[in-house]
């Protein structure tokens, strides 16, 4: 009978979660939703010295915002519970002391100063990388190399000690990746891990061991960066003698910088304008903040869609997703084995579609919400309007005021370089007509706004391209816009021939004769 897929998300709370890791978090939830499995968050918080305030609360709201719904936390329980490490700490030293009456693991009591001087002889010899291991554990104080009642009289004496796995010493270690197929590593480049401290609190590799296992955790998806420890890992599952149910593993490529050189940092997007956090952080201890996607503006929805084709693609043309199509055809083995380029690019491409799909009484309350910090009212139909005639223009939903801020508050300075080249006495007495005789006309809209100009036009011997920029620099200041029709009825008449008495006014200096 297959087992229900379990996967996990086991962040560690040193700090605000990177894009990275909201990936990884990602994936396992589109691995469980497409499964009908279960979707676990464990806060992985052994290393007490690098614990920060507030990190673990950032990654409930980090989560929550992208809508990765869990299905067991610490925040909302669950049948393995407790969730946190910190929280699990007397179950670890059992299973430690099973591994060294199975002879897997030893105690080890050399000091820092044995320890530095053991990696300086090994430098001196010309080791590339020293380590603790099965050649160097002989030449130091352990319970392999010292008489048992010597080492019995040092732990009944309290006297300070690591727990260190014993790797083997020639063995080549298996596994099969779920992305990267068979990897295979010799124990000889493996060090023999310490896997509980000598605060009595477990490392990782222990305590990532047991929780998984203890969870019935059937699927690990987790960063390239956890590669290399994963034949530890294997060693683990084997000497515990839990083989047989040990999970499922795949390692996910590298988030790289823009230009596919190294792994995305924070100093990276610091250096070209882009979070690298989901939600704004700021440190408890330096004050320094970083931005996040959520206040810069990015539509959940739109991030996850980016998120989820950072590594992975459907095999499709197809690129606009919701999290429930992205659950239905998700598969680990379409995610690639290679470093992904991380291109902001894109991430505001896929905002701007999400954007334009919404509908204008949605987008209606971003501008709203802007209009009120600015104390302007505005109806909802009104609102409505502007934002479907600027939704085509915007890539985030503070860009409607941005952009749009001429439809309530009349321009003050107008485009300059427009000016000289526009406006001018011909334009001006095309201008004179129109505001006079816009009161005129009896059902005022774009389409007769327009029919009113032609007719002015005509009647002068120009051509509507001949005012075009210089009327809607008039109406807004600006260059470039919306249709300036839709634009004139929106703000209304009388709105319009206050702005154009206005322009002819300031402008008065450019109204020369061509």
């Amino acid at each position: 009978m297959e087992r229900e897929v379990r996967v996990r998300f086991a962040p560690s709370p040193t700090g605000p979660l990177h894009i990275g890791g909201v990936r990884t978090a990602l994936y396992n939830y589109l691995l469980a939703r497409k499964t009908g499995g279960k979707m676990i968050l464990r806060i992985e918080d052994t290393d007490q010295n690098r614990f920060v305030p507030g990190a673990e609360d950032y990654i409930r709201q980090s989560l929550e915002w992208c809508g990765i719904e869990l299905d067991e936390s610490p925040w909302n329980g669950g049948p393995y519970a407790p969730y946190r490490q910190s929280e699990r700490k007397p179950m670890y030293m059992q299973y430690a002391m099973q591994l060294i009456d199975a002879g897997h693991a030893y105690y080890a009591f050399d000091t820092a100063e044995e320890l530095d001087a053991m990696r300086e002889r090994l430098k001196a010899a010309k080791v590339a990388t020293p380590q603790y291991n099965a050649i160097t554990r002989a030449t130091m104080r352990n319970s392999l190399t010292m008489p048992e009642d010597e080492v019995k009289k040092l732990l009944e004496s309290g006297a300070p000690y690591v727990i260190r796995l014993k790797v083997p010493r020639k063995e080549e270690i298996r596994l099969k990746d779920m992305i990267r197929g068979w990897v295979m590593v010799h124990s000889s480049s493996i060090d023999d891990k310490v896997l509980m401290k000598s605060d009595g609190m477990p490392t990782y590799h222990l305590a990532n061991i047991v929780d998984d296992h203890l969870m019935k955790i059937t699927h690990v998806i987790r960063g390239e960066e956890w590669l290399p420890s994963a034949p530890l890992h294997v060693l683990l599952y084997r000497y515990l003698g839990w083989e047989a149910t040990m999970p499922e593993f795949a390692h996910l490529p590298l988030l790289l910088k823009p230009d596919g050189n190294g792994k995305l940092s924070k100093r990276d997007g610091d250096k070209l304008g882009f979070p690298v956090f989901p939600l704004h952080w700021q440190d408890p201890f330096t004050g320094e903040i970083s931005s996040g996607y959520r206040e810069a503006g990015y539509l959940p929805d739109a991030f996850v869609n980016f998120l989820a084709f950072l590594g992975w693609n459907p095999g499709t043309q197809q690129e606009i997703f919701s999290m429930e199509e992205l659950a239905n055809e998700f598969s680990v083995e379409r995610i690639g084995k290679s470093g992904t380029r991380f291109d902001i690019q894109k991430a505001r491409w896929f905002n701007e579609q999400y954007l334009r799909a919404k509908p204008d009484s949605e987008l209606a309350g971003f501008l709203l919400t802007a209009l009120e910090e600015h104390n302007i009212s505005c109806s909802q139909e009104k609102a409505e309007k502007v934002a479907g005639l600027m939704k085509e223009r915007v890539s985030f939903p503070q860009d409607f005021w941005k952009e749009a801020a001429y439809f309530f508050v009349a321009p003050e300075e107008y485009n300059e370089k427009v000016a000289s080249k526009k406006w001018n006495a011909q334009s001006v007495a095309v201008f004179e007509q129109f505001k006079n005789e816009l009161p005129t006309i009896a059902d005022y809209n774009a389409d007769s706004v327009k029919e009113l100009l032609t007719t002015i036009l005509e009647r002068n011997g120009m051509k509507i391209g001949q005012v075009m920029q210089a009327l809607r620099l008039a109406v807004t200041g600006a260059e470039a816009g919306p249709d300036l029709m839709q634009i004139i009825e929106i703000i209304g008449r009388e709105e319009t021939i206050t702005r154009i008495e206005t322009a002819i006014a300031k402008l008065s200096q450019y109204a020369t004769a061509e």
